[in-house]
């Protein structure tokens, strides 16, 4: 027998060993725990998006079946980025291992095992930092009581008197079920303060339009989304006297309901050496126009930037479809005609987005084009299409109509970036 025979048979062993003890000894707080807090407990703890908490031991007892189930079968947790075209740092897809774990200790027993200080789970971004500035609507808004979409600006003076950089943004919805989205921006001109309330439709809001901003598009919110933490040593410029412009859509009601969001800033306070700027593919830069989505067709779209003025290194991606999205995917391609993959999500979900962070700075060279591609499914199929029979569909914000987007954050690149590996640590 060859060498590497007798270590690859000598590594399965061990492998079998290891995991044939932990079987016998299987319990809560050293095996399972773990694998929860990292992957479950970002959503499912109070203040976030999960409709329970798992964060005790009796919270995930009293749910066994039901968490057996959907990790087995691979529905939660809800990772909607396709893994073998490319690894995030805020990934959350378990491993065959970690679902045989849980699904056994629950057949098992559910044995409780013993707290202590070795099993405690590394702290990770869920963890809730306290943030330097919280900023809430002024009054709760009344949404309107009606079966349409409704658009709203809200202006929230900032009261900062110098320069800033941030480090992440955190916006937390005052009605989870009716704010479907959210994008703040910046004003550093301090006439802006008549739009708060103000309807996206009302013939007033072109003349605040005029009015170039700081930053069109300083962080957005959808389904799905957790704050995300710029490295060190880069941040978003917050400029001094500047305000923030909360732009937000809120899904039809059919009943009264409030809601009085807020939005939270975590100020870096290490040296920022660069800026941290936006990328967006919008529907204008869609190569096989127009952006129309006919009745019971399947519609394929592809989007493409100009071509990159100088070497630059993207911290994270997010696309955005409506409804009728089945599919997105995006890459570089580079003056060599190399390809670098951003993203793919394969089966997309409208009630999971969010912004996609690199495991490091991906560096994407001077000259690169970046591509989107999106496929949309207007048949009677799709079961989340709104309208059956269907309906012919343009582009609009509201959820009746369709989007493509792909927001980008990144930074100039430095040399040796792509070796600057990104930590979850937030402290």
């Amino acid at each position: 027998m060859f060498n590497s025979e007798k270590v690859i048979i000598s590594s399965f062993w061990l492998i079998v060993s290891y995991y044939s003890a932990i079987s016998q000894n299987l319990n809560y707080f050293e095996h399972i725990r773990p694998i929860i807090y990292e992957n479950c407990v970002p959503c499912h703890q109070p203040g976030q998006a999960g409709p329970f908490s798992l964060l005790t031991y009796n919270d995930i007892t009293i749910r066994s079946k039901m968490i057996q189930y959907v990790v087995s079968h691979r529905y939660m947790p809800p990772w909607k980025a396709d893994p073998d075209y490319r690894h995030y740092l805020n990934e959350r897809v378990l491993t065959d291992t970690e679902i045989n774990l849980i699904t056994e200790w629950i057949s098992t027993g559910m044995s409780e095992g013993n707290k202590t200080k070795e099993s405690l789970p590394v702290k990770r971004l869920y963890y809730k930092t306290v943030p330097d500035l919280t900023l809430t609507m002024a009054e709760s808004y009344d949404i309107p009581n009606s079966n349409s979409d409704d658009f709203r600006f809200f202006h929230l003076p900032m009261n900062i008197s110098e320069l800033r950089y941030l480090r992440a943004i955190e916006f937390m919805p005052g009605n989870r079920r009716y704010v479907h989205h959210s994008r703040m921006m910046v004003d550093s001109t301090q006439n802006m303060s008549g739009i708060d309330g103000m309807s996206e439709f009302d013939p007033k809001i072109y003349e605040f339009q005029k009015t170039p901003l700081a930053d069109e598009f300083l962080y957005g919110w959808v389904p799905g989304s957790f704050p995300l933490f710029f490295p060190d040593g880069v941040g978003k410029r917050l400029e001094p006297n500047a305000d923030l412009i909360l732009n937000i859509h809120y899904s039809p009601t059919g009943r009264n309901q409030k809601d009085q969001s807020t939005v939270n800033f975590y100020f870096t306070n290490k040296p920022v050496k660069r800026e941290v700027k936006t990328l967006i593919l919008r529907e204008n830069d869609i190569i096989n126009q127009p952006f129309y989505l006919p009745a019971n067709q399947i519609s394929n779209f592809t989007m493409k930037s100009k071509a990159l003025e100088k070497d630059i290194s993207m911290i994270s991606v997010m696309p955005h479809m409506h409804f009728l999205g089945k599919y997105f995917e995006s890459y570089a391609v580079t003056a060599s005609k190399d390809t670098i993959p951003l993203i793919r999500i394969n089966d997309w979900d409208f009630n999971w987005q969010t912004m996609y962070q690199f495991n490091h700075y991906l560096k994407i060279p001077e000259g690169s084009v970046i591509y989107a591609k999106a496929r949309y499914d207007n048949t009677i199929n799709n079961p989340m299409n709104q309208f059956i029979p269907p309906k012919n569909i343009g582009y609009g914000w509201r959820t009746v109509s369709e989007m493509m987007n792909l927001i980008c954050y990144y930074v100039d690149y430095k040399k040796r970036d792509e070796r600057h590996y990104f930590s979850t640590d937030t402290d």
